[in-house]
């Protein structure tokens, strides 16, 4: 293994939005990078081949093949993935190896992914985003935890990322993202709850207007519409997430009530999402709108369709 980051070999488990970001960023610096996803075994694999081959990133067949030749790896998956990609790359991962956790899994998950690398003598670090990527992309917020994580923080930096350790104990910094996304993925599904409830009713001016007033440093029109936007996007994901959080709130001895409604409503906007209801799904997401009341008449539509049936 090189010890200058920018000669390593970098693996990215995980090439959907946050993967794509890593990759290009690390590229765009002209460290090495190659990829796995399982979307990469079916026709879902093609608009993943042409953004590696525009950018230059090598594509491998299996998370060991990946593993194998990695002197980084950063896993970037759906939140339920997280242990079996763990599993999966430490029959092949090389001694010494850093991995990096970039999941938003439960404490106890993080734990048990870090006990399959460290088990297989790699190096694992769990990393918890504190904000939404795209607009920091490969700068976004990092927290690290766990035994390396001060010795990887610096390294990391050089390539780019705002890393900083958190807690050289494992589930710190999972914990911090995890009661941070109570209320940011909760306060998602409580505004297209309330805003779509509101249009139902013809209120929705006046729940705003009052909001404003309550909240003055919010634009909740603008916020609205990134709200629906980012739920109708990424909800599938979302959900996955939430229910990770669900599972924090369980391991402090509580039970997640506002969690589990959380994710029950980024599910259901995914569902809607899948059935085509906001339209069709391009390369780049759905198409956005400025106003959040069109999303809201979708759905109000669909549910008064469903009710007369």
């Amino acid at each position: 293994m090189s010890s200058a980051p920018k000669q390593w070999q970098v693996g990215i488990v995980g090439y959907g939005e946050v993967g794509k970001i890593l990759a290009e960023d690390l590229r765009a610096q002209g460290v090495k990078v190659a990829a796995y996803d399982v979307k990469l075994a079916d026709d879902r694999g093609g608009p993943l081949r042409e953004h590696a081959s525009r950018h230059d990133v090598a594509l491998t067949t299996s998370h060991a093949e990946l593993a194998a030749r990695s002197d980084f790896i950063i896993s970037a998956v759906t939140a339920s993935q997280t242990v079996a990609v763990a599993e999966a790359c430490a029959g092949a991962i090389n001694q010494g190896t850093w991995f990096l956790d970039f999941n938003s899994a439960s404490p106890g998950a993080k734990q048990r992914a870090a006990s399959l690398i460290d088990g297989a003598q790699g190096r694992y670090v769990e990393g918890a985003v504190m904000t939404s990527v795209p607009p920091y992309r490969i700068k976004v917020p990092l927290l690290l935890g766990g035994a390396y994580a001060a010795e990887l923080a610096p390294l990391i930096n050089t390539l780019g990322f705002a890393a900083k350790p958190a807690s050289d104990q494992l589930g710190v910094a999972s914990a911090t993202k995890m009661c941070r996304s109570i209320m940011i993925k909760g306060l998602e599904a409580m505004v297209i709850e309330s805003f779509t409830t509101a249009r139902a009713y013809g209120v929705e001016d006046a729940v705003i207007a009052s909001l404003q007033e309550t909240f003055p440093q919010i634009d909740w029109e603008k916020q609205g519409a990134y709200f629906f936007q980012r739920v109708i996007a990424h909800g599938r994901r979302r959900a996955e997430e939430v229910r990770e959080v669900a599972e924090t709130v369980r391991e402090a001895g509580l039970t997640p009530w506002s969690a589990q409604g959380t994710a029950e409503r980024q599910a259901w906007v995914a569902d809607l999402a899948d059935e085509g209801l906001f339209g069709t799904r391009g390369a780049s997401g759905f198409a956005r709108s400025p106003d959040w009341r069109t999303e809201a008449d979708r759905i109000l539509a669909k549910v008064k369709d469903e009710t007369k049936t």
